[in-house]
């Protein structure tokens, strides 16, 4: 759907969404941009508003041979990870995983947060996986790309299979997420919990609750991911917080706000990340700042840029997840006195990988085990 210039109009299409644009990804070969044809704008706009075409969200199954992803990064604790979609509804304008959408000829700005893709595979893929002679349990983490307990995980319930079948074979997981969605699952994570299974973090960037809608714009609101917390925590079930992206200008000056409520609500455990912008992410951020903080725009570039060796991202594994010079080092100290005050990280918890029970192979000619 072609994108309007005028202003008011783009704001009305885009409503719901967080990035401005379906800017062209690095693999194509024409670029795409909106221009103003000079017609002006739409003519009787409160009746033409109201004929727009909005942006639908499109869901296209897919068929994956593997479902678990490895990693060898040194600055990640995990070296596996499931994701049970592709793209992302939420529409963080921010996140890094937006440049993976390119790589099928999609946009990472409005096509990651619109055309989306379900693995309705994964539980069958995971047990396959996991029945491997020779696997080799460690926890495996959910959320680390786009979110597990995004907006269609309510009618597809891909995740809830996914911790079904981790549930029975007593395999640990760590779980990150912006939704309340997940204390839906609070029997099958409370069972994981009692036999130290599983951690979950609710990723809150604001208590503010426009600049939420503004950074993220179909996540769940500041309050009811902290309301997620409590419950979460009242279940027995270990539960963390993330300000990640933290950044600057926009709400680094909330961190302490951020993790006192987090506390309160009963986090244990705590992290942050100063945010990345990798490949087309840095462009779809100006275009966003440009549109939503203009008067900023320059101060959070040339802020994030002086964290990031002068540039706007920088990949190296150990600065890319906290940045490095002074502005960076006075975060870390911040955090780090936040988490002495509030308790954060004293003991953190190790998930159990000895009771880990492969599930049962498929019998010959295909039919499964009774109860499987």
């Amino acid at each position: 759907m072609a994108i309007s210039s005028d202003p008011t109009v783009r704001a009305e299409m885009l409503r719901g969404r967080g990035a401005v644009s379906n800017r062209s990804g690095r693999f194509e070969r024409f670029a795409k941009s909106i221009a103003d044809d000079g017609w002006g704008p739409v003519q009787g706009t409160l009746e033409a508003l109201a004929e727009l075409p909005r942006l639908r969200t499109e869901v296209t199954d897919e068929h994956p041979k593997h479902i678990i992803t490895k990693n060898a990064s040194p600055d990640i604790p995990f070296d596996r990870s499931i994701n049970p979609y592709r793209g992302c509804e939420h529409g963080c304008v921010y996140c890094f995983a937006r440049p993976t959408h390119t790589y099928h000829g999609l946009s990472a700005g409005l096509d990651f947060e619109t055309k989306l893709f379900a693995k309705p595979d994964a539980a069958d893929l995971l047990k396959t996986e996991l029945a491997k002679k020779g696997y080799a349990p460690a926890p495996i983490a959910m959320g680390t790309n786009t979110d597990p307990y995004q907006p269609i995980e309510r009618e597809r319930g891909i995740t809830r299979a996914l911790l079904e079948v981790l549930d029975k074979a007593s395999h640990p997981v760590t779980i990150v997420t912006k939704s309340r969605l997940v204390v839906r699952d609070i029997d099958i994570l409370s069972r994981m919990a009692e036999r130290n299974l599983v951690k979950v973090a609710l990723s809150v960037t604001t208590v503010d609750p426009k600049l939420a809608r503004t950074l993220e714009p179909r996540a769940a609101t500041p309050q009811r991911r902290l309301d997620a917390i409590r419950l979460l925590t009242d279940a027995g079930v270990p539960t963390g917080v993330m300000m990640a992206p933290v950044i600057p200008a926009i709400n680094d000056h909330e961190m302490e706000r951020v993790l006192a409520a987090a506390a309160h609500a009963g986090a244990r455990e705590a992290g942050y990340i100063l945010v990345r912008l990798p490949l087309e992410v840095a462009g779809l951020f100006e275009e966003w700042l440009e549109t939503n903080y203009p008067d900023r725009k320059d101060r959070v570039l040339s802020r994030l840029a002086a964290m990031r060796g002068g540039r706007l991202n920088d990949p190296r594994f150990g600065n890319r997840m906290k940045g490095e010079g002074l502005e960076a080092e006075l975060l870390r100290q911040r955090f780090a006195l936040m988490c002495k005050r509030f308790g954060y990280n004293k003991d953190r918890i190790r998930l159990d990988t000895g009771a880990f029970e492969p599930p049962l192979k498929p019998a010959r000619g295909g039919q499964m085990d009774l109860f499987g």
